[in-house]
């Protein structure tokens, strides 16, 4: 990985929300470590502890859980300049409850949550930042509830790709459905509908 273009992708994006002195970028820079994750390889096993919050540079990731009878059901997506992380395991220092996988080849930039801890109180502002990162996901989580228990299965596919268009070309149709808590033939069903129209 291009270290300074990663860090260059992840201060653009901090910075969207936040204004840093150049001190602060190298401060909060000197606290981060970047990882490459193969295609098909874990960032996070669950049962471990969730050991850091991890920005995506490059690439495609699925959180997931495993249910008793040994069914995926897909959390969520992070792609390029989004997040992914187990929050509960994170900061409570708990076991994972979930998995996550690369989808693709992905290339991440990390911090710990000893650094994080640490640069709220160098850098203040940064709380500001992962506020409202956190409550950016809050909403999002709540959305899909809410889309989950008001929405046919074809109308969350057909909010899903008017919202990221991107999915359809990198996430296995079997994850999608999974995300959207449909079986593959039902997903299938409605592409072929939705082709037809």
């Amino acid at each position: 990985m291009n270290e300074d273009n990663g860090y260059n992708q992840l201060i653009s994006h901090v910075q969207r929300h936040i204004t840093l002195t150049s001190a602060e970028i190298d401060y909060f820079t000197s606290l981060l470590r970047t990882r490459k994750i193969l295609r098909r390889q874990f960032l996070l096993q669950a049962g471990d502890v969730c050991k850091y919050e991890s920005y995506v540079v490059k690439g495609c990731l699925r959180a997931f859980y495993i249910d008793r009878s040994g069914q995926e059901h897909t959390l969520h997506f992070a792609v390029e300049d989004w997040w992914i992380s187990d929050f509960a395991s994170f900061f409570r220092g708990t076991p994972a409850t979930r998995d996550i996988e690369a989808l693709e080849t992905s290339e991440v930039i990390q911090i710990d949550k000893a650094s994080l801890d640490a640069l709220y109180k160098e850098v203040p502002a940064f709380e500001r930042f992962f506020r409202i990162l956190h409550q950016n996901a809050c909403v999002a989580q709540d959305e899909r509830i809410l889309s989950n228990i008001s929405m046919t299965g074809a109308e969350r596919y057909e909010a899903l790709l008017k919202k990221y268009p991107q999915f359809a070309q990198r996430v296995p149709q079997k994850h999608i459905a999974s995300f959207l808590g449909i079986t593959p033939v039902f997903l299938s069903q409605i592409r072929n509908k939705l082709s037809q129209q």
